[in-house]
């Protein structure tokens, strides 16, 4: 036999040999108990704790619970989502809030010092001394923010090389997770937002945003793409017009998603069909898929490739209104390719305005965040096929097949913005995926506010 093959059979041997050492365990065991954290990087003995409340560098402060799952999809414990849900709900009996899931991707996981937590909560961070700029530029009050992490065990190996062995193996548990416990938990946060809704019926800003990264976004996709196809098909308006779209929550962010376009075809088929979308009509999905992922880009397909061997596909016709004509979607390559490769659902592209290097960039200040949300607020009501809208330092541009406003951000990301599967730390990007968040969970109230101030001063 090859020597090379004899390696490689080895080394899957010893894979699978030491899979099982990796952590199997609950993470966050102390609840309902609140640890108030001094600083922003928790103390250790925080770190244990479902629930946790922490300072931003403005001295303004948010919430951030975790809710873990197994390799089968289930909840650790009822009790720990009990006890995050619970304080979410109660929070909100008598404050408007902010709710941001995120779902972890491959290699990551729920445990202490994950370099995905602590992303998560510097997107928190800004997100709350944002809301209290502007709450303070509208004339009301600010909102709570809250963030909910979903854990499982996305790491499941714990050698540097040999865990990209596991990307299959961790494919199918995402898919046991996204079908598992992680509906019922989402579907308990957005009734938090819906009772506050019922409260004060058309002035509530209560609002809840699903983040969802690398196989996370499997675990997302999963869990909510039924909703989404319903809610798209239940929309509804006079004399045969349709109104605004809806999705689920406020919100869906996908990065770097690891699941087959073919997954996506109903919501894309839909939102292509429909060539018009009001000027109130906000993002209902964002998806971002960087050309540098290797691993979505060249090794999934790889894996469909052999899973697929026996199935059959067609190409199959469907109707694109800005365009006026047919367009013919290869199933076979839908049926392989990662969502986010599969050009003919592209609606977008995002690259740097300029070249520099990651380290030479800096966050913007909660001003000149606030500035840009209200400029970009402008900029999206007035989209339209090939528009570009800046972000500051990036370009988001729609393709001219594309309609204006159409809810379903489907974009390609330029390498120097996400360098690869697992990057997602890059300052424009937090600051891009932070805007489109802002942007979508706007009150109406809120939206007039911010009409009045994109308005130039009157000249004396």
């Amino acid at each position: 036999m090859d020597k090379k093959i004899l390696m490689l059979a080895a080394a899957i041997l010893v894979a699978l040999g030491i899979t099982g050492c990796a952590p199997f365990q609950e993470y966050r065991t102390v609840y309902p108990e609140v640890c108030v954290s001094p600083t922003a990087a928790p103390p250790p003995e925080c770190e244990a704790h479902a629930l946790q409340q922490l300072p931003t560098a403005n001295d303004n402060r948010y919430l951030l619970g975790f809710i873990e799952f197994d390799d089968q999809g289930q909840l650790w414990s009822r009790k720990q989502m009990s006890a995050v849900v619970s304080k979410l709900a109660a929070e909100a009996g008598t404050k408007e809030m902010l709710m941001v899931v995120f779902a972890h991707g491959w290699k990551h996981s729920a445990a202490p010092g994950d370099k995905n937590i602590q992303t998560f909560r510097k997107v928190l961070a800004q997100l709350s001394d944002s809301e209290v700029q502007i709450a303070k530029l509208t004339g009301t009050s600010p909102r709570m923010v809250a963030g909910v992490y979903l854990g499982w065990r996305g790491a499941s190996m714990p050698v540097p090389w040999l865990e990209n062995l596991t990307f299959w193996d961790r494919k199918n548990t995402a898919q046991k997770v996204g079908h598992g416990g992680v509906t019922e938990v989402l579907s308990r946060l957005e009734l938090i937002k819906q009772d506050k809704e019922s409260t004060t019926p058309g002035r509530g800003r209560t609002r809840l945003v699903v983040v969802g990264h690398s196989f996370g976004g499997a675990v997302v996709h999963a869990a909510l793409a039924q909703v989404l196809e319903e809610r798209f098909v239940q929309t509804t308006g006079p004399a045969g017009v349709q109104s605004d779209v809806a999705g689920f929550a406020d919100l869906v962010v996908l990065i770097n998603p690891a699941f087959e376009a073919m997954h996506f075809s109903p919501l894309s088929d839909m939102a292509t069909e429909r060539g018009t979308y009001f000027a109130s009509q906000l993002p209902v999905v964002l998806e971002l898929t960087s050309e540098a992922d290797s691993a979505t880009r060249y090794a999934f397909p790889a894996g469909r490739w052999f899973s697929t061997w026996f199935e059959k596909t067609r190409d199959r016709q469907r109707w694109n209104a800005v365009t006026r004509a047919q367009e013919t979607i290869d199933e076979s390559d839908a049926n392989v390719a990662a969502v986010g490769h599969f050009k003919p659902y592209h609606t977008h592209r995002l690259y740097p305005v300029t070249k520099r290097e990651r380290d030479q960039i800096k966050p913007l200040s909660t001003t000149d965040s606030v500035q840009m949300f209200i400029q970009s607020s402008a900029d999206w009501a007035h989209d339209k096929p090939g528009s570009e809208i800046p972000f500051g330092d990036v370009m988001l541009e729609r393709s001219t097949t594309s309609a204006g406003r159409n809810p379903y951000l489907f974009t390609y990301v330029d390498k120097q913005l996400i360098t690869d599967h697992n990057d997602i730390d890059d300052p424009r990007i937090i600051e891009f995926v932070k805007q489109l968040i802002m942007i979508s969970t706007q009150s109406p109230g809120q939206a007039k506010a911010i009409r009045r101030l994109q308005q130039p001063a009157a000249k004396p």
